[in-house]
This record gives structure tokens, C-alpha cells and sequence, in this order.
């Protein structure tokens, strides 16, 4: 796994080719060192990932989000209509560093 630190959240990304061998890791590894961090998932090398492949993230995504941290996934090969709302989805890493900045924002305010 890659990970890159951020001042607000880190990038985890798979150095294999596995989506469902990296969510089973992630699932492993976020809680034990990651659980208060907000967290970007880099899928962007996946480019024919499925809606099944990426709801293998969304059992980590409900556990984040009921942390009150963000889970953002980066992939544009899904189309963004069909992903569950419980799942955030975006198409680049700068758009992701927007969500969880808006998202910080708000849980300031209380939202």
C-alpha cells in the first residue's frame, strides 16, 4: 500500500492489482492505524472498476462516516449515478481534498 500524509487527511492506494484483495486489507489495516484519519482511496490505476467492486468499500465508508472522518474514493470509471449515496465518489485527487475540506467545514458548524 502507498500511503501519503496530508495536512487534513492521507492517500492510501494499492500497489497490487486487487480492488477486493485492497478493501479486504483496508478493512484489516484502517482501524488499527488510520481510524482517526480522514482518508482518500486512490483507485485511479483501477479503469474498468465495477459498481460491485467498488461496494466492497462501503462496510469502511459506513464506519468512517459514523466516526464523524471522511471516506472519499477517487475513480472515474463508474458512473457517479449509479453509486450508492453511502459511497463518495469522486473522478480526481483535487476534487477529493475539496469534499473533505468541505466535509471538515461542516462538522465545525455542526452539520
Amino acid at each position: 500500500m502507498i500511503i501519503t500524509e496530508k495536512d487534513s487527511y492521507t492517500i492510501l492506494a494499492d500497489e497490487e492489482n486487487g480492488v477486493k484483495s485492497f478493501a479486504s486489507f483496508l478493512d484489516f489495516i484502517v482501524p488499527k492505524a488510520h481510524a482517526e484519519k480522514n482518508l482518500v482511496i486512490d483507485l485511479l490505476k483501477y479503469e474498468t472498476l465495477t459498481l460491485e467492486e467498488l461496494l466492497y468499500f462501503l462496510p469502511l465508508s459506513n464506519a468512517q462516516r459514523a466516526a464523524q472522518k471522511s471516506f472519499v474514493l477517487v475513480n472515474k470509471a463508474v458512473h457517479i449515478d449509479h453509486v450508492p449515496e453511502e459511497l463518495m465518489v469522486v473522478p480526481t485527487l483535487d476534487e477529493a481534498k475539496d469534499v473533505i475540506d468541505l466535509e471538515e467545514i461542516q462538522r465545525d458548524l455542526g452539520f
